[in-house]
Parts: C-alpha cells; sequence; structure tokens
C-alpha cells in the first residue's frame, strides 16, 4: 500500500516540477514572440537546471519524456538561436524573422508538451 501510495506522491511531484517547468518556458516563450515583451533567459536556464536535475527521478515513468522534450527543446532552441544570430549583424530583418520562427516553433513545444503534461500523456520519442 505504501509502495503505490509512494509511486501516487512521487508522479503528484513531478507533475508540479512538470508545470513549473512549462510555466517558466511559456513566459520566455510568449515573451519572445511578443513585441516589446522581453523576459529574462535566466527563466528559462532555471528551468532547464531544474529539468536536468530532476530528470532522472522521472526513469521509467511516463514524464520521463517530458523532461526529454523539454530539455531538447531548450538545446534545440538555444543552438537555433546561436546559429541564426549572425543574420542580425548582416541586416536586422532576417535575424528578425529567424527568431520569430524559432520563437514561434518554441511556443509550439511548450504549449503541446504542456497540454500531455495536463493530460497525463507522455511526449512522442
Amino acid at each position: 500500500m505504501s509502495e503505490s501510495l509512494g509511486l501516487d506522491e512521487k508522479s503528484r511531484a513531478l507533475k508540479t516540477v512538470g508545470h513549473v517547468s512549462y510555466l517558466l518556458h511559456t513566459i520566455v516563450a510568449v515573451s519572445a514572440v511578443v513585441p516589446g515583451v522581453q523576459a529574462s533567459v535566466a527563466l528559462l536556464i532555471v528551468a532547464f537546471i531544474i529539468d536536468v536535475v530532476k530528470k532522472d527521478d522521472a526513469l521509467g515513468t511516463w514524464q520521463e519524456s517530458h523532461f526529454r522534450w523539454r530539455i531538447r527543446s531548450v538545446l534545440w532552441a538555444g543552438g537555433l538561436y546561436l546559429l541564426t544570430a549572425p543574420l542580425w549583424l548582416l541586416l536586422a530583418l532576417p535575424g528578425l524573422l529567424a527568431w520569430a520562427i524559432i520563437s514561434i516553433w518554441f511556443l509550439y513545444r511548450v504549449v503541446r508538451g504542456w497540454l500531455n503534461l495536463n493530460g497525463n500523456q507522455p511526449m512522442p520519442t
């Protein structure tokens, strides 16, 4: 009985971590696509660190895929931002367009992940 209760508590705790992480991701993603609004990248770094530190707690659960999803999303977005950063030096418009596309993709990943988390569904591998 205590084992099933422990797993239930563990699942709830992991889901809470997921909600906090997705919330921080959402703040950063929305601020990236709304003109004039800029959240600190520090929020994204905090969410990333939380996910990296807590991911081992989710091993073997359906929530493991959410930690992978969030970590990969941040790494891919960060890499794409760095790759397209030189476009800002050439002309502002190509850089702006590239970063807008990356930000919209990142926002999609955050929303899709959070919806699956709310539905207790794993993310695709």
